[in-house]
């Protein structure tokens, strides 16, 4: 679905129903993907890393700023005093006039010609550093896609786990109804309808902690994506009949190495330190710029008398500086640039290893949530068998209250779990997917 058109008729839909009835909460069905572009251009916690990405841009035009000709201009005007001439013994006073008005200007140019790789190398490190920033907002991005996509299945599952309790409360009414019947015959325990009625009240208190939950994680859910607090998330109901990929953890390790974002991170910060490096090492080179200047100063005070006239001069020529301090001073910024490069690689060395092991736990707990649906499937069928022999013999009096307690309780916990393991292989994949920098 387009996410213009989505968020159009989202956010039309939220109008139309805040002039109708202010504050009422608005049901909508949407997929996993729709929620994450939604989030992408709406979410607050994804902004300042678009932010910073923008501002590593901006730093590359002012590191090649650095290319351009430096020109400064300076103008003076000034009141000159007259002054006066002595002896070495500092005899002899006499006043030498000069003339008051003071003025100069001057306009110098330099341009550099070779600066060591010094500012090559800012503009290299300030690519990096862009490069690092889009990294580090696509790790943002997946962190917050994997943390949209814990809360979208728990409301998933949250929402069957009431269905399961809504359709066990509605069994055990019409167990009590039957036991009340009977009691009304004089063939039931008091006790036994007392039993039942614990458990049919914890089943009520287990409904309203469902809900409670599913309004706690539909709070957390909209606040992430940047929808509106009236928002009702209603996950896409076929997202458990998709067929997933089951492809081998070479796979998933060979894409993880080509797509994690933490692990690119990691080898840019490698790059970055290298590249610092090379910049710690150009302080030992000469620093050559071409220069041109022109000034125009008066009076003329190196005479005397003092000339009242202008004095004009042009040059041009090749600047040459070279800071020798430098020949003892970078040795110790070129020792702690290497340090920090010996440090990045070793970071990504770790990160590596990691993501290697992160991809072979999901892999297995992927595979393992196939293993435990089936014994899932397998577990409510019988529970629901002995469910509904335990029933008869009850309502043929073959079968003790205690035993339809247990036959429920083992009926509801298997259906809970089946659920759980139909969540827990979409929840893995997309952990696979997170882990490997595909979600």
């Amino acid at each position: 679905m387009n996410n213009l058109r989505l968020l159009t008729g989202l956010f039309a839909t939220i109008l139309l129903a805040n002039g109708v009835r202010a504050h009422e909460p608005i049901p909508q069905v949407i997929t996993l993907p729709d929620l994450f572009e939604i989030a992408e251009a709406n979410s607050t916690q994804l902004r300042p890393s678009f932010t910073a990405q923008e501002e590593a841009r901006r730093e590359i035009s002012v590191a090649r700023s650095n290319r351009l000709p430096e020109i400064n201009a300076s103008l003076s005007l000034s009141y000159i005093g007259d002054g006066f001439t002595t002896e070495r013994n500092f005899s002899d006073y006499q006043k030498a006039p000069i003339p008051h008005f003071g003025s100069g200007l001057s306009i110098n140019l330099n341009q550099p010609v070779f600066t060591g790789g010094a500012i090559t190398g800012a503009i290299e490190i300030a690519e990096l550093k862009s490069t690092a920033a889009r990294y580090a907002t696509e790790l943002q991005r997946d962190n917050i896609r994997f943390q949209l996509t814990g809360f979208y299945l728990d409301i998933y599952k949250y929402n069957n786990l009431r269905l399961v309790v809504e359709n066990n409360i509605s069994q055990a009414r019409k167990v009590l109804d039957e036991m009340n019947a009977r009691y009304r015959e004089g063939v039931a325990l008091k006790n036994d309808i007392t039993r039942y009625e614990l458990l049919l009240s914890g089943l009520e208190l287990q409904l309203i902690k469902i809900n409670n939950m599913l309004e706690i994680l539909n709070s957390n859910l909209v606040t992430i994506a940047g929808l509106p607090q009236e928002t009702v998330i209603l996950p896409d109901s076929t997202i458990l009949s998709r067929s997933l990929p089951v492809n081998g953890e070479a796979w998933w390790q060979e894409e993880a190495v080509a797509n994690a974002p933490a692990l690119k991170l990691a080898q840019s910060s490698v790059d970055i330190n290298s590249k610092a490096e090379t910049i710690a090492r150009s302080e030992r080179m000469p620093k050559i710029g071409l220069q041109a200047g022109w000034s125009i100063d008066g009076p003329i005070l190196v005479e005397v008398p003092p000339i009242n006239r202008n004095l004009s001069y042009w040059f041009v020529g090749v600047g040459i500086t070279y800071n020798i301090s430098s020949l003892y001073k970078s040795n110790k910024s070129i020792a702690k640039s290497r340090i920090a490069t010996r440090h990045a690689v070793e970071q990504l060395d770790a990160t590596s290893e990691n993501i290697s092991l992160g991809v072979t736990a999901d892999y297995i707990k992927y595979r393992e949530a196939y293993e435990e649906l089936k014994t899932r499937q397998k577990g409510v069928e019988l529970a629901e068998r002995n469910y509904n022999t335990t029933s008869t013999r009850y309502s043929a009096d073959m079968a003790l209250i205690t035993d339809m307690l247990d036959a429920a309780n083992s009926k509801l916990d298997a259906e809970q779990q089946l659920v759980n393991a139909r969540i827990n292989i979409i929840y893995y994949y997309y952990k696979l997917l997170f882990t490997t920098g595909k979600i």
